[in-house]
């Protein structure tokens, strides 16, 4: 007892592991010595083994190690290119770029003149010129575009349809507004049709309806069109125009003052006006003709008559 107590504890330690390490070795040399239990095979016997059938015509097959160099050889190898689908491409390819350089260049592909129909007032070539499609490639121009500037360069112009086809042919068919009125003012003058829409006078006609105008009438109005011109005068106002054109004396124009409306110089002395509206005109007429027969009966000389409102008619005399 003496001899454990003086004992160090590392070495109490060391004393341990070597007993523990022994018992272990003992412990392995028991299990290595135990017999081997029987092991029972569960594999079919040799006999009984399916037979296979003789392929006839078999081709024997043989695995062959390529050397290294070889192999490389092969798998390097560049694969041929397929020229058949890219000649094909590039085939097509140049003839699209061919026709797009005829359609540009070639002389049959451009246009020499558009064909104008329906015009009286304009004349084609003036059309032509406006439209800019003299030399130009048919493939270029746009029908509603060239439309578009014939009727905002043209406030005659009523309507304009324009076509294109193949090589280079345009054709052009158009409207035109027939002037109805010719409306001087401020020592020029204008057309307006029936629509009411002035535009540039192109000569002289005798049968238009002829308006002095001391100004411009004071209107709002607009256009049904974004393509039509603003009316200068309104529709009641053209056909109040026509209906009195027919009772204005020969070689008289037609008066316009912006309060009284229209009228005319009486080559009997006197002026005489029946305002703006179309519905009336014929009663106006009626009542005028009565209130000068009235006058001359009784030896009145007017110097004014205004018969604007039918129902109460007035005049008057010089001071």
């Amino acid at each position: 007892m003496s001899e454990k107590k003086d004992l160090t504890r590392s070495e109490q330690v060391r004393l341990r592991r070597e007993s523990s390490t022994t018992k272990r070795v003992q412990r392995a040399r028991k299990d290595a010595t135990r017999a081997t239990p029987p092991v029972t095979s569960r594999a079919q016997k040799a006999g009984a083994a399916p037979k296979r059938k003789p392929v006839q015509n078999a081709r024997r097959r043989y695995q062959v190690a390529l050397p290294a160099a070889q192999a490389d050889a092969r798998t390097l190898s560049i694969p041929r290119p397929r020229l058949g689908m890219r000649l094909l491409s590039f085939f097509f390819v140049l003839l699209f770029g061919s026709g797009v350089y005829a359609a540009y260049n070639l002389p049959t592909f451009r246009v020499t003149e558009a064909k104008v129909t329906g015009n009286n007032l304009i004349s084609a070539q003036e059309l032509n010129t406006a439209m800019s499609v003299i030399g130009q490639p048919i493939f270029l121009l746009k029908p509603a575009d060239l439309e578009t500037r014939l009727r905002l360069n043209y406030p005659e112009l009523s309507s304009a349809r324009v076509t294109v086809s193949l090589p280079n042919v345009v054709s052009v068919d158009v409207v035109e507004r027939k002037p109805v009125i010719r409306w001087e003012q401020a020592g020029g003058y204008t057309w307006i049709a029936e629509d009411g829409v002035a535009f540039r006078p192109r000569g002289e006609i005798p049968e238009l309806i002829s308006v002095t105008a001391v100004s411009a009438p004071a209107l709002d109005l607009k256009a049904s069109d974004p393509l039509n011109p603003v009316p200068f005068i309104s529709t009641e106002m053209v056909q109040a125009l026509k209906g009195l054109g027919g009772h204005v004396p020969p070689g008289m124009p037609i008066l316009y003052d912006p309060v009284y409306g229209f009228g005319w110089n009486d080559p009997r002395g006197w002026s005489v006006y029946f305002g703006t509206k179309s519905y009336d005109v014929e009663l106006k007429m009626r009542v005028y003709d009565t209130l000068v027969n009235s006058l001359t009966q009784r030896g009145i000389h007017p110097v004014f008559i205004n018969v604007i409102y039918p129902t109460a008619p007035y005049y008057r005399v010089s001071q």
